[in-house]
This record gives structure tokens, sequence and C-alpha cells, in this order.
């Protein structure tokens, strides 16, 4: 360098980041690190079968929103940066140390586990976000991104943390104004007050990449499903109980066929010929529309339970809920993410969450047993899969209602 050089940016790091050739294979670091949310969705699914009233499914869901936070921000990041890497391996081990204490803080967290919970996300949050701007500084189309989320973090970590040393109903509405926080801020670039944002048309983004990360995330939701089903079998192997098995079985199967059969692919295909739109539709498919089929899935789970537990009993209110609902959501998440990305397959999608949910006051109306209300919404489920098949359900390329 010359005394007319100009200084230097920063410490480069590329060895760090990714180079973004084509979809880049899911990693075994990843999948390591997914391995802790397959406990994550266990103790998620049995925290709604210990409080199966309107107070437990409020609380569940939010803490499925902050779990899912700490997730897909970690999907991000390895989105950018090589998890290959040591640096990038010693900052996903941290962060699955830190999901795996969120996760056992579960089943008291709006009890003593309180300030745990909220401790450990506002530190895995805060150190993650910390560690990227020492790795992508001096890279100019990626730190000011993550630069300007950080007093983001710093804000909603500080809520988290007051809501933990705080009792119900506040800690309820202070996590639920992170969930909030955090979504808006990212809908709207992360706005500093200088009135700067990040502009997901200039975010460096593998679209393939993220829609490999979540489909990981849909399997181990539904394998969560089946370890439920299975440790019940397990514990009564009974004539009875096996065929309820099976009927929970299939209607998984049914939930995975229609994730993966046909519109999997199509969604990999069209983010990766989306262009300079790419970051906002997979701030859209990913941050806010996989979470609610994850939650759809955790209720079928709960459903399952039910269906287990008492295949003859007729249904009533609760039990109806969640052995409709819980596909009926999985759907409607699935139907917004195929008006996302595709031009296929949310018509039917649609139809069968409006069948699932008038369902739910006639199958209590006329006392049908568990069994029969689970086989109806499996059925219905798949219908969806036929209609797939008709020429009306086949994928069209990509499509963006957000131009």
């Amino acid at each position: 360098m010359t005394r007319s050089d100009p200084p230097p940016a920063g410490p480069l790091r590329p060895h760090l980041l990714r180079e973004h050739r084509g979809v880049e294979p899911t990693t075994s670091t990843e999948l390591f690190f997914d391995l802790v949310y397959v406990f994550t969705v266990t103790q998620l699914a049995q925290f709604l079968i210990s409080h199966p009233d309107p107070r437990g499914a409020a609380r569940t869901a939010i803490l499925l929103g902050l779990l899912w936070l700490v997730w897909i921000y970690t999907a991000w990041v390895t989105n950018s940066l090589r998890p290959d890497r040591t640096p990038v391996r010693v900052m996903l081990l941290a962060v699955m140390l830190g999901s795996l204490l969120l996760s056992a803080a579960v089943p008291g967290a709006f009890a003593g586990s309180g300030l745990l919970f909220a401790a450990t996300y506002a530190a895995v949050q805060l150190g993650r976000v910390t560690f990227v701007l020492w790795a992508v500084r001096g890279q100019p189309r990626l730190e000011p991104g993550f630069r300007q989320g950080l007093p983001w973090f710093v804000g909603t970590s500080l809520l988290a943390v007051t809501g933990g040393l705080v009792g119900s109903p506040a800690r309820e509405l202070l996590w639920t104004a992170v969930i909030a926080v955090e979504m808006f801020g990212l809908a709207i670039g992360f706005p500093t007050p200088g009135g700067r944002r990040t502009r997901p048309e200039r975010w460096e983004v593998e679209g393939g990449h993220l829609a490999q990360r979540c489909q990981a995330f849909i399997l181990i939701a539904l394998g969560e499903s089946i370890l439920v089903t299975g440790g019940l079998l397990a514990r009564n192997p009974g004539g009875v109980t096996m065929g309820a098995f099976l009927l929970a079985f299939a209607g998984s199967v049914a939930l995975w066929w229609v994730y993966f059969a046909r519109t999997a692919e199509a969604g990999v295909t069209a983010l990766t010929r989306a262009g300079a739109r790419t970051g906002r539709l997979s701030r859209l498919a990913f941050n806010y529309l996989h979470p609610v089929m994850v939650a759809g899935i955790i209720v079928s789970a709960v459903g399952d339970e039910r269906l287990l537990g008492g295949p003859g009993a007729p249904l009533d209110v609760g039990t109806a809920l969640v052995v409709f609902g819980g596909p009926a959501l999985f759907l409607a998440g699935h139907a917004a993410y195929q008006v996302v990305l595709v031009r296929c397959g949310w018509i039917g999608r649609a139809a069968a969450v409006a069948v699932l949910l008038a369902a739910v006051p006639v199958a209590v109306a006329l006392r049908l047993p568990v069994a029969a209300g689970t086989a109806v919404a499996v059925l219905v489920t798949i219908g969806v899969i036929v209609s797939d098949r008709l020429p009306y359900g086949q994928p069209r390329g990509p499509r963006s209602p957000l131009r």
C-alpha cells in the first residue's frame, strides 16, 4: 500500500461467505443444528397437550413465534455464511446450545422458567447478529443490513427480558410485542433514526437454499407428530389403538404429500428465477408463512394424541378444533405460500380450509367419534392431493403478488 492508497474498508473474510453459485445443498452442520428442534417441536406439542384451552393455545403460539425467530434468522445467516467453516460452526453450536436451553424452558416459560427463557433468547439473538457483523465486516452488500438490524434486536431483547421478569398477562403481551416488532422491523427494512433502511432487492439471497432449510423444518415437525403417535402406540399396542395409529399416520403422510409431492420443487424453481425479487419473496414465504404451517402440524399432533387416547369418544369443541383445525391451519399457510411463489394449487387448499372449518360445528352437533372426525380431515387433505393432479393444479412458473 502506498501513501496515496485509501485504507481498507475492513478485514475481509471471504472464506466465510457463500458464493451463491446455484442452489447449495444443506450441510451436515446445518442438519446437526436442526436436531435440537426435534426436541423443540416435541416440547411445544406437549405444552399444548397439557394446556388444552384458549390461553394455552395462545401461549403455545407465542413460544412457537419466538423459537421460530431464532431458527429462521439462523437459516438466513447460513444463507450468507458458509456453515462448513470453523468460526461459523462454532456460532451454530452456540445457537444450538441456546436453542436447547430455550426448549427445555418451554414447560415453565410462563412460570418459574420465564427469565431463563427470556435471557437465553436475548443472548442467542444478540450473540448471533454480533458474530455476523464481525464475519461480514467490509462487505458492502451484507454489512449494512445486519448493522441496521442490531438496534432492533437490542430493543426486542430488552422487551423479552422484561417479560421474563414480570408475571402474566404482562409477560404474554411483552413477548407478543417481541414477535411483532421483529416481524414488522423486517417488513419495513429495519429503519434507523437516520431514515436508512435495508431493502430486500439488495440482499444477497440464495432462495433455493432457504427453501431447502424450511423443507427440513417441515420434516422435523412431521417427524415429531409420528413420534407422538408412535409413543402412544408403544404404551398401548391394542387393535383399536393400532387402527387409530394407522389413521394418524395417514394424516401425517397426507400433509407431507401436499407439501412435497409437487409444490416444493416448484417453489425452489420460482425462487431461483425470481432475480431481484428473491429477497422479498423469501422474507414472506419463509419468515411469515412457514411458521403457520408448522403450527398446523403441531396442532395436528395434538389431534392425533386425542385420537389415540379415545378413538371412539364423541368430539367435543376442543377436540374438533384440533382435529380439523390442525390440517386447516397447515393448508391455509400452504395456500398463501402457493400464492406467493407459484400460480397454482391455492384454490384447492382454500376450499379445503373452508370445508374443514365448516366441519367443526357439524361434527360436534352430530357427536361424531374422534376417529370419524379424523378420517374426514384426512379425506379432505387427500382431496387437495388429487386436485393438484388436475390441469389447473400444475405449476405455471414464478409469480408474485408483490409486483
